[in-house]
Formats: C-alpha cells, sequence, structure tokens
C-alpha cells in the first residue's frame, strides 16, 4: 500500500434531483496512506439552477459559479491530465463516480476518467466496526477523533479531511488486521459485511454476537437467513457464518473479548474525561463572560423589566376592573407586589452569582483532567439498570456532577471524584459499587452508553461552539475591551426600549387616573 499511487476525490452538486450537475470537484494524489503533491480542486459552470436549500449547504450559487467556475469540457480535461490512468477513490466511492461523474460525462460525451480503485466508507465501515463515534458520517468522525477542522461542505475540505481519516485513524486499524497491500485493502472494503450491532427490527442495536447466549436472537438470525428477500437472507447466513467463526475463536480463547471489551471501555473513559474537560473549560469560560456583560448592564435591565412588569398588571388591572369591577381589580395589586419582589430576588441571585463567577486558574484546569479521569468511572448506570433504588441514587450523582461541571465548581469536583460514597453518605444516600467487575452482557452494555454519552457531549459542544454567547466569548478573549463595547451597544438598545416602554406605561397610568379617579395603584 505504501508505494500505491491513487487518487481521493469529491464532487459538490447542483443537488439531489436529477440531472445532477457538479458544482466542485476536488481531488488529491495520494502514495500510500499519504498525500503527495499538489491538489485539485476547480469549480464548474454548467449554466444550471441551483436550488436554495443547496446553495445554503455548500454555498455555491449560480452567480457565484458564473463568476467563478470554468467550461465543464475544460476541467475535465485538466482532470485527466491529473489523474492519469491512477484508480480513484471518494469516501462513498458509488455515489461520486457511478451517480455524479459518470453521469456527467456521459452527457457531456467524455470517456470515463481514471479507474473504480475502493470505496473509503466501505474502508471505515468494516475497520471502525462497531463504530464508536455512533455513525460514519465524515464530520461526526472528523470530530470523534478530532481531526483537523476542515470546510466542512466543500469537495476540497471532504478531500482534506478523508485523508486525515485514513493516515491517522484506517492505517493503523489496517495494520493491526494485516492489511498491508492496496489489493488486500481493495478486497477487504469490497467484501459482504454488516454491522455488528443489528441495525432494525426487535433486536435493533444489540451485538448479533449475543445470539451466542441469547437463542431467541439467534433463532432470529436463522429465520432472517431462510427468508424469501435476498437481502435478508445474505444478512443471515453472514451473521451465522461471523457466529460460527467467533464460536471457535472462544472456545480456544475464551477470555479475548472480556480483554477487549476492558481495553475498550478504558479507552471511551479516556475520550469522555479529556472532552468532559474541554467542555467544562469552555461552558465556564462563556458563563464567566456572561456574568461580567450582566453586571455591566444590570441597571439597564432592572429598569426595563421593572417597567414591562408595571405594563402587565397595569393591563391586567384595567382589564379586571372593566369586565370584572373594583374588588377584583384591587386584588391585582398584591400580586403585582409578590411579582416585583420575587423578580428583585432573582436580580439579587444573579448578581451574587456574578459577583462569585471567576475564571479558573491554571491550576484548576491542569486539576480539571485528573479529577474527570476519576469522574467518569463513576458512570456506570448499566450496572444499576435492574436495581431502581441504586438507579436513582446513581441519577442524582450524575446530576450533581453535571451541574458542579457546568458551573466550573472545581471544589465539588473535587469532593466527588476524591470520595464519592462519602459524597453520597454526607447526603443520606446509600453508597454505590463503581468497580468494574461484571459480567460480559453488563459490560457490552457499559462500552455502549459510554460512546452515547461521548457522542451527547460532542453535540453539546458543537452546540455552545455555534451560539452567540460563544462568539462572544471568542471574541472577548481576542480583544479585551470588546465586552465594554458590546455593552455600550446593548445599553443603547435597551434604553431605546426603555423610552417606547415609559411611553406605553404612562398611557395605561392615565386610562387607570381616568376611570377610577384614584392614584395609580402601581407607581414607585
Amino acid at each position: 500500500m505504501d508505494f500505491t499511487n491513487w487518487i481521493l476525490i469529491d464532487t459538490e452538486t447542483s443537488g439531489i434531483k436529477a440531472p445532477v450537475y457538479v458544482a466542485e470537484l476536488a481531488a488529491q494524489r495520494m502514495r500510500g496512506w499519504t498525500p503527495e503533491g499538489p491538489s485539485f480542486r476547480r469549480l464548474l459552470n454548467n449554466n444550471a439552477a441551483i436550488p436554495p436549500e443547496t446553495s445554503r449547504v455548500n454555498g455555491h450559487t449560480r452567480e457565484i459559479l458564473e463568476r467563478d467556475g470554468e467550461p465543464p469540457l475544460r476541467v475535465y480535461e485538466a482532470f485527466a491530465k491529473y489523474v492519469a490512468e491512477q484508480p480513484l477513490v471518494a469516501y462513498n466511492l458509488r455515489y461520486e463516480l457511478d451517480d455524479v461523474l459518470h453521469s456527467e460525462w456521459q452527457r457531456l460525451g467524455i470517456e470515463p476518467i481514471g479507474r473504480p480503485g475502493f470505496c473509503a466508507l466501505s474502508l471505515a465501515q468494516r475497520l471502525l466496526d462497531p463504530v464508536p463515534a455512533g455513525n460514519h458520517k465524515l464530520q461526526t468522525l472528523r470530530r470523534y477523533y478530532r481531526l483537523p477542522e476542515r470546510g466542512a461542505h466543500t469537495a476540497s475540505g471532504h478531500v482534506e479531511t478523508v485523508a486525515d481519516l485514513m493516515q491517522q485513524v484506517l492505517r493503523p486499524l489496517a495494520a493491526e488486521r494485516g492489511l498491508e497491500t492496496w489489493d488486500a485493502i481493495s478486497a477487504f472494503a469490497a467484501a459482504p459485511w454488516f454491522p455488528s450491532r443489528i441495525a432494525f427490527g426487535k433486536y435493533k442495536g444489540r451485538p448479533f454476537r449475543e445470539a451466542l447466549d441469547d437463542p431467541n436472537l439467534y433463532d432470529w438470525l436463522e429465520w432472517l437467513a431462510g427468508a424469501n428477500n435476498p437481502r435478508s437472507v445474505e444478512m443471515g447466513r453472514w451473521y451465522l457464518a461471523q457466529l460460527s467463526a467467533s464460536s471457535q475463536a472462544l472456545a480456544s480463547q475464551p477470555d479475548s473479548e472480556l480483554e477487549t471489551l476492558r481495553r475498550l471501555i478504558a479507552g471511551a473513559r479516556t475520550r469522555l474525561a479529556d472532552l468532559e474537560v474541554e467542555y467544562t473549560q469552555e461552558h465556564h469560560g462563556v458563563e464567566v463572560v456572561q456574568s461580567r456583560l450582566f453586571s455591566l448592564l444590570r441597571p439597564h435591565y432592572e429598569r426595563r423589566d421593572r417597567l414591562r412588569l408595571k405594563i402587565q398588571y397595569r393591563r391586567k388591572y384595567l382589564d379586571a376592573l372593566v369586565i370584572e369591577g373594583e374588588e377584583e381589580a384591587e386584588a391585582v395589586t398584591p400580586e403585582y407586589e409578590d411579582a416585583r419582589a420575587e423578580t428583585e430576588r432573582e436580580y439579587a441571585d444573579a448578581a451574587t452569582l456574578a459577583a462569585e463567577s471567576r475564571a479558573l486558574s491554571d491550576d484548576e484546569h491542569k486539576e480539571l483532567k485528573t479529577l474527570f479521569r476519576k469522574l467518569v468511572r463513576l458512570y456506570h448506570p448499566d450496572r444499576f439498570a435492574h436495581e431502581p433504588e441504586k438507579q436513582e441514587i446513581h441519577e442524582r450523582l450524575t446530576l450533581e456532577i453535571n451541574q458542579a461541571r457546568d458551573r466550573g465548581d472545581v471544589e465539588r469536583l473535587r469532593e466527588i471524584a476524591n470520595d464519592p460514597n462519602g459524597f453520597l453518605l454526607r447526603r443520606g444516600l446509600s453508597s454505590l459499587a463503581f468497580d468494574d467487575h461484571a459480567d460480559l452482557a453488563t459490560l457490552r452494555q457499559l462500552y455502549v452508553t459510554l460512546q452515547e454519552r461521548i457522542l451527547n457531549l460532542l453535540d453539546e459542544l458543537e452546540r455552545l461552539r455555534v451560539s452567540g454567547d460563544y462568539e462572544l466569548f471568542t471574541l472577548s478573549g481576542e480583544r479585551p475591551d470588546f465586552l465594554l463595547e458590546i455593552a455600550g451597544q446593548q445599553a443603547g438598545q435597551i434604553a431605546t426600549e426603555i423610552t417606547e416602554l415609559e411611553v406605553e406605561a404612562a398611557q395605561l397610568a392615565e386610562e387607570i387616573a381616568g376611570l377610577t379617579g384614584a392614584e395609580d395603584p402601581f407607581g414607585d
């Protein structure tokens, strides 16, 4: 493999409805697992309309392509020289080559360029099974394996990400399996394969190898192998053949799966701990900046919210007065006093939190990694799945950890990590067992739930990083005066809103005075 030359390709198109036109074509010469030489990237002007939903994803519009794109024949002439006779590889080769490029070449009257290689998606599916990232989407794998960020919806970005995935993730896995040559890797990627976790039906999510211990699952696989549908037959027979091979292997090495699971769980916990640290640092940083902004704008917020509350209850008073009379209207006044007192308490609490909020020190940043290495070992919900009381205690403990994480409360995290059962006992809860001395089925489920937690945390990080609060956190870190600028802008906007609210509040007060002949009951 190390001495084989091949081409990695990707396209962005005008959409999914026929006819489909190529908008961007990208490629990279590869030698073995490594990019070699300059890349290839062209925009194509097919004079074709591009639906708005497609433009929102890949950024290509008809106007951009007419301005920057080249005639397709010129692009493919250059592409043919770049490729020569080397094999083409893509992430989903059937789509990129058969559905997109071959169709376009046929429409343009061009002879096929290059020759089919292997499908990088098929290779990833087989080498990563069971996929720890939850799915094989390219951007999911990039985030899970912390590969460099490339253009998420560009052909050139996809090519670079697949090259990263091949080098950093798939290459060592292929080596472990003894896949050293191009022919061996191509044959492996093309061989019949089905996911180790059942993907559908009543056993969805179950590892098919559990059929060795579960007669019902085994019977279902036999039923699948005898179905009328050719695809189901192929699937069922493949699973049964794998079970036969697994049974023979386990007979000679009965502890092999147990040791593999423990190794996988250890790796998943390390990954989860790293993600928890990353999330804690960034989430807390965002909260600190928001607290500082609140402190700068508090007088403006309070003035605006007092006016909003006054308007709300003046309207309520007038509605009661007109419809139900003076007694019902007078009952609104104590409601307003209670609501105002509650609002003042909320502001006082928020001010206390803002005053206590501070950036984590360098020592605390360093300590977080050690703490989360301990804390992730407590994440074992499957151990207590059939013991409701212990399950509830575990959920309480997990909630305490998550709340402390979100607050950046290193002291509370330290208290839990150093003595989890002591922490539970001090809250009147029973102790729990956190070791991994569990049966094979429980360890399998633990590995699955750890992967799910990793994926959920990746999603939380993604949501955090695309939020406006995170952008403010980032920019305020780059420019110390930025927060003051934003506070000034927001103060101006709030002042405008306050002026409008004052006019409305005065109008309502005047209406009350006109109807009752008495002073406004909601005046300061």
